[in-house]
């Protein structure tokens, strides 16, 4: 245990000295919560005009966490840049040097980083939503007792940080943050959205690791033929994460430095 908690320290250590990784934990919180505030102001303007039946579908809680999905960029790259940075710099053999139980240098890198993506996530999603209700402003906006609503906080939370786990798993596998970068971008905000789009195949697109975890982002269900439910996504989100995990653990104790 005492082994586990110094390896943790060394591993925050590493995240709050990584210019990379601070930058990106920066540029994750400002693009959501700047994206949910000019997403609450326009779309004041466009409810308005809004016919009844559109102002019943509208849904003020996915419009304010439309920029969870463009800030999820900055939390990738964090994710993938806090393991993958010390194959690409060589610092990996002085961290196995300190850390020579790789069980224990993967775990603690693995806690330390969904950690921090959970205690960030939790304060991002919060301001995000309070920031898109104040700019919609009544009638359109709603409160955290409307039903719906927290659970989209929550799963919003959970959300971020099992993409982040799935990330850093994934880079764990790579070793590369070019190669896992150049995986994870097109497939989260162009791949999955194109394959969702397509009728012969949306109902298996709906499956991948992002578009199942993102129905939770909406107090109300999505309109179209969707076979999953917010958790039911929630769940195969979480098992593409448990998979990437195990992966990169397997690779971490089988291959060399």
């Amino acid at each position: 245990m005492a082994d586990t908690t110094a390896a943790v320290a060394f591993e925050w250590t590493k995240i709050r000295t990584l210019r990379s990784t601070v930058w990106s934990l920066a540029l994750f919180s400002v693009m959501s919560i700047v994206v949910a505030l000019l997403a609450g102001y326009v779309m004041k303007g466009v409810y308005e005009d809004m016919s009844a039946t559109a102002k019943a579908n509208f849904d003020p809680v996915a419009s304010g966490f439309s920029g969870l999905k463009l800030g999820m960029i900055a939390l990738v790259v964090f994710g993938v840049l806090s393991v993958s940075s010390e194959y690409s710099t060589g610092t990996i053999r002085s961290s196995l040097a300190a850390v020579p139980r790789r069980g224990v240098f993967y775990t603690a890198k693995m806690v330390t980083g969904t950690a921090t993506a959970l205690v960030l996530s939790a304060v991002v999603v919060t301001a995000s939503f309070f920031a898109t209700q104040l700019m919609l402003g009544s009638p359109a906006s709603v409160s955290v007792s409307d039903d719906g609503v927290l659970r989209a906080m929550v799963g919003g939370v959970l959300y971020m940080t099992l993409i982040c786990a799935f990330s850093m798993g994934l880079a764990s596998l790579l070793r590369s943050s070019a190669l896992t970068m150049g995986i994870l971008v097109p497939l989260f905000f162009m791949i999955s959205t194109i394959l969702n789009s397509i009728p012969g195949v949306q109902k298996v697109a709906q499956f991948l690791p992002d578009l199942a975890g993102g129905l939770i982002l909406r107090s109300t269900p999505p309109a179209g033929d969707t076979i999953l439910t917010p958790w039911t996504g929630m769940a195969v989100l979480a098992a593409w994460a448990v998979l990437a995990v195990a992966a990169g653990y397997v690779a971490v104790r089988s291959r060399d430095a």
